[in-house]
């Protein structure tokens, strides 16, 4: 199991999950008002896509840091790559 070492990573995204907790509290809001569904609609989709780019860069970190810890002065095995792009492709199959 791998975690997030990138502190700086870490940060960004946390930011990035509030400000799209932010918005799913203002929808929750607007529904509470009786506000019109087509705005509520677009909405939910800048929350998507607010989540899904959030996603996408915590992927690249994953993939990154794994690059790195598995290119430190050594060889990259094919078993170990394989495992890697299995993890991503796994994390990405979420997105869909």
């Amino acid at each position: 199991m791998s975690v997030l070492k990138n502190e700086q990573a870490r940060t960004d995204l946390l930011h990035r999950l509030r400000r799209a907790e932010g918005q799913l509290r203002g929808i929750q809001r607007m529904l509470e008002k009786d506000e019109d569904c087509l705005k509520i609609g677009q909405q939910f989709s800048a929350v998507r896509k607010a989540l899904e780019s959030t996603y996408l860069r915590m992927t690249m970190c994953f993939v990154t840091q794994e690059m790195e810890a598995h290119g430190q002065g050594t060889e990259v095995s094919d078993t170990q790559m394989s495992a890697l792009l299995k993890d991503v492709e796994t994390m990405l199959e979420r997105m869909a």
